[in-house]
């Protein structure tokens, strides 16, 4: 009798044909669903890498051209023998407060090169230095809000909670008196410095910080480490999921960004990339990019150099999340479940 009551558990259960077609019906829908929002999504993308690679006269043809029947790298070669500017100029901060004519110190200027290029170099150093500022002043005000008690903590942090309400076009006015009180107008750092000091990082990490053990700590204090050493030997290295969800956050923002730069910034040696692009895309204008082009060809090379600084804008950025999306799955998810 038990043999036989073995058996029956052991044999496996049959699902009803009739459940079977309807969970393959719910398939076949759900994948026609998802290839369609696939395409509708990846449509855009193809559409500007061929036209990066059109003549103009395809790009401007009254039947669309869906794929090119001629490849060229023209539109490229355009958009880098445009007009030229030094390749960086790295200002002293606050320099401009000890000049005579209030103008930036530069300690290193570079030799001469397209301006395309040098607004690429603008755009990944704004990029870069705001992603390891951020990630540095997050972490150490995080690991101190959570670990550590002061008088006022609680205040503070309620304070950087209010200030993620606000939106970025409410303080523009008065993070414009900012830094012109501290002769950072028109340079980069004037970009830079406002990014570091949001408040987002600061609760992402305080956060996080909550969750690690507080005996791990202590054994760390015990043997004799001091607070930086257990920020930068423990709270780090377990914050690599956060912090990469802070990296493509803030890179990807200051990547795209071009409000903030377009009121801080006055030379165009100082532009990022996406700000160029938004003056071609909204003013239908490359007279800033296309020096030497005769009055007559730059309306057809506008179109061409529409798509080019396109690609050059967007690529970069793209290539660099399949890197990230494993910590950036894990860190999406911290504190969402609950042991």
């Amino acid at each position: 009798m038990s043999a036989n009551a073995a058996a029956k558990k052991q044999k496996p259960l049959k699902r009803h044909p009739s459940k079977l077609k309807r969970m393959s019906a719910y398939m076949i829908l759900t994948l026609i669903l998802i290839s369609i929002v696939a395409v509708l999504f990846a449509f855009p993308l193809y559409w500007i890498i061929t036209g990066s690679f059109k003549t103009g006269a395809a790009i401007n043809a009254t039947t669309p051209e869906w794929w090119p029947s001629q490849w060229v790298l023209t539109n490229y070669q355009k958009l880098f023998s445009g007009k030229s500017a030094p390749l960086w100029q790295l200002a002293v901060p606050f320099g401009s407060k000890f000049s005579a004519n209030g103008e930036p110190i530069y300690f290193s200027v570079g030799p001469t090169a397209p301006a395309a290029i040098r607004w690429m170099i603008n755009t990944v150093f704004m990029a870069v230095m705001s992603m390891i500022l951020t990630c540095i002043t997050a972490a150490m005000a995080g690991y101190a809000l959570a670990k550590k008690r002061f008088v006022g903590r609680k205040l503070l942090f309620t304070l950087i909670v209010c200030a993620m309400a606000l939106p970025k076009q409410v303080i523009l006015i008065p993070l414009l008196r900012e830094m012109s009180s501290l002769n950072l107008y028109n340079t980069i750092w004037a970009v830079i410095f406002p990014i570091v000091g949001w408040p987002f990082g600061v609760f992402l990490m305080k956060q996080f910080s909550e969750g690690i053990p507080g005996e791990m700590l202590e054994a760390a204090r015990i043997d004799g480490a001091s607070h930086l050493k257990v920020l930068f030997s423990i709270v780090l290295p377990l914050s690599k999921a956060i912090l990469a969800v802070m990296v493509l956050y803030y890179g990807v923002g200051v990547w795209n960004g071009w409000f903030w730069a377009s009121a801080i910034l006055r030379d165009r040696e100082m532009y990022p990339l996406q700000l160029v692009l938004r003056e071609i895309l909204l003013q239908n204008s490359t007279s800033n990019m296309t020096g030497g082009t005769s009055v007559g060809d730059v309306e057809s090379v506008a179109p061409t150099v529409k798509y080019a600084t396109i690609m050059v804008a967007t690529v970069p950025i793209l290539c660099i999340y399949p890197f990230l999306q494993k910590y950036f799955a894990a860190g999406v998810m911290v504190g969402a479940v609950k042991e």
